[in-house]
């Protein structure tokens, strides 16, 4: 079971976390390099974000959002 472990503990390591070594080693070059997947992510966020409300804007324009308080049995 010990060399199981070990294996497991080299697979992380040595393989897996390689790209994390990398951007650790970036980061120490240039910030705004290491960190363009996070600025991506937040970007497409923002657009999911801007999307959904237009989304809610266009279903409250159409009178199709139900805002009854009561529409679930529980809140009578």
């Amino acid at each position: 079971m010990k060399s199981f472990f070990e294996a497991i503990g080299s697979l992380f390591s040595d393989f897996l976390f390689l790209p994390f070594d990398a951007l650790r080693q970036l980061e120490l070059t240039n910030w705004w390099a290491a960190n363009f997947i996070n600025w991506f992510f937040i970007l497409i966020c923002c657009g999911a974000f801007v999307y959904w409300i237009k989304q809610l804007n266009i279903f409250k324009a159409n009178n199709e959002d139900d805002q009854d308080t009561t529409a679930h049995s529980f809140l009578k």
